[in-house]
């Protein structure tokens, strides 16, 4: 849920492209940059924490340029600090990307054995430095995004804009939604519609592995096989702006496309993907070692979450799990050991029988650990740690991204605990955590099976009866 917006414009667009990264704050996000081109020459600046320090920056070191790229970023490869933040650059081109690129590791090895040097910690530099080395085998700047694009497994959004071509922007999406707006001699690049709301109305929805290539005459849209489509352009009224459902039927359908960039996110926020293992963000006030019981208490959605957790803190740290639904655990009073942790899990951070439980497992003095897509809720307040979700605002009823998240979430957790009491070894973790990189492209190649899933689900819906089958985590999603 990062933010990506880019414009091919006529006048000098820094400005704007900070004035669109700001409509993308409530995303979040931990530092802030752009990339411009002046005279065909790329400078960006960058800068860690809120978009008053970029605009500081710029205050201090202007950027002209009529054409340029922008990011938000939060909670992606890397520590939150300068280097790390976007736009990616090599003396050919920067970049701008949301999500993953899953195999970066092996990509990296493969550039440095050729001589290439990396200066940051980030999977996306590496789409910098890969495009790059195509462009210094003789491609150009369209014929070696082609060509890399191919090579990049996870879930992404990218935007490109390459030193001596001040009327050429790329955009690629697989997995992460991007946008295209059109104006008067002017064409835009968005993550999302709301991005490019100050610019235009006119709006193109890339669909998943579509390739665009921008200038000031317009787009060329181009399918994951390399040929030129057409893709629908959509007038949006103002208001539809805030709260918008792109392309898509309504806000569960937009959602459940949405998993691949949200639980990407999550993992990066959770995960050191160099490394391949677990590092929270934060340091518990407890140690997983020294617990001798996990109390789970949820509501709805968040409950079955909380039920597939329980067959992970069991199998891969050893440690015994009780769960009650949240309504029941305030009730029944259950006796709480003061070496035990309750864990809560909440989508919004404030449903009341949860928001009780915790509360009644504070007066029990035991630790507290609150699992919430809202870290300013009530819950997030009260609990004696929190590990956030990171979702972004779910607005269907029926929770999808939240719920993968807090799988995701759930799952790391269980795997830190799990190394902490010594029952995983740190060849079991990476294998898992190779594993977790994955889910993001593995979700977004689900996604294509959308029209297949619908036949089926018709199919289904004309049953008189319907029987679920499920063993292990499988039992509670039955």
């Amino acid at each position: 849920m990062c933010g990506i917006v880019g414009i091919v414009g006529r006048d000098a667009v820094a400005g704007q492209l900070v004035e669109a990264l700001r409509r993308l704050e409530y995303r979040g996000y931990d530092s802030a940059g752009i990339a411009t081109l002046t005279e065909g020459r790329l400078e960006r600046r960058r800068a860690e924490g809120k978009l008053s320090n970029l605009e500081m920056r710029l205050r201090d070191a202007p950027l002209g340029g009529s054409i340029g790229i922008g990011h938000t970023r939060w909670a992606t490869h890397g520590r939150p600090n300068e280097a790390n933040a976007h736009p990616h650059a090599t003396a050919r081109l920067a970049v701008v990307h949301n999500g993953i690129i899953e195999n970066f590791r092996a990509l990296k090895a493969e550039l440095q054995a050729q001589g290439v040097h990396f200066e940051s910690e980030t999977d996306t530099e590496v789409v910098a430095q890969l495009v790059s080395h195509a462009m210094d085998q003789g491609l150009g700047p369209v014929e070696a995004v082609a060509a890399c694009l191919p090579r990049l497994h996870g879930a992404f959004a990218l935007g490109f804009v390459f030193a001596g071509h001040d009327d050429l922007l790329i955009g690629a999406r697989h997995g992460a939604p991007l946008a295209i707006g059109f104006g008067e001699g002017e064409t835009y690049l968005g993550s999302d519609a709301l991005a490019l709301a100050p610019f235009t109305d006119a709006i193109t929805y890339l669909d998943e592995g579509d390739w665009a290539i921008l200038t000031r005459a317009g787009a060329e849209i181009r399918d994951g096989a390399g040929q030129p489509v057409t893709r629908e352009r959509q007038r949006i009224v103002a208001q539809a702006y805030r709260v918008e459902k792109g392309n898509h039927r309504h806000f569960m359908a937009k959602e459940i496309h949405e998993q691949p960039e949200v639980v990407g996110r999550t993992l990066a926020h959770y995960v050191d993907l160099a490394q391949g293992r677990v590092a929270l963000p934060e340091t518990l006030p407890f140690d997983f070692a020294t617990l001798s019981r996990i109390s789970i208490t949820a509501c709805g959605t968040a409950y079955y979450a909380g039920l597939v957790a329980k067959y992970w803190f069991e199998s891969l740290a050893r440690l015994p799990v009780e769960i009650d639904v949240a309504s029941e655990a305030r009730y029944r009073e259950p006796p709480l050991d003061r070496d035990g942790l309750t864990l809560v899990i909440s989508q919004s951070g404030e449903t009341a029988d949860t928001l009780a439980s915790l509360r009644y497992a504070k007066a029990q003095g035991q630790h507290t650990l609150a699992v919430v897509n809202v870290p300013t809720s009530t819950i997030a307040r009260e609990a004696s740690a929190v590990v956030p979700t990171l979702a972004g605002p779910e607005i269907g009823v029926a929770s999808t991204k939240a719920f993968s998240c807090q799988l995701t979430v759930l799952l790391c957790l269980a795997i830190h605990a799990g190394r902490a009491r010594g029952t995983l070894s740190a060849e079991e973790e990476r294998r898992l955590v190779d594993a977790l990189i994955t889910v993001p492209g593995l979700m977004a190649d689900a996604t294509k099976l959308e029209g297949e899933i619908e036949g089926l689900a018709r199919e289904v819906s004309k049953a008189r009866d319907v029987l679920y089958l499920g063993r292990g985590t499988s039992y509670p999603m039955a």
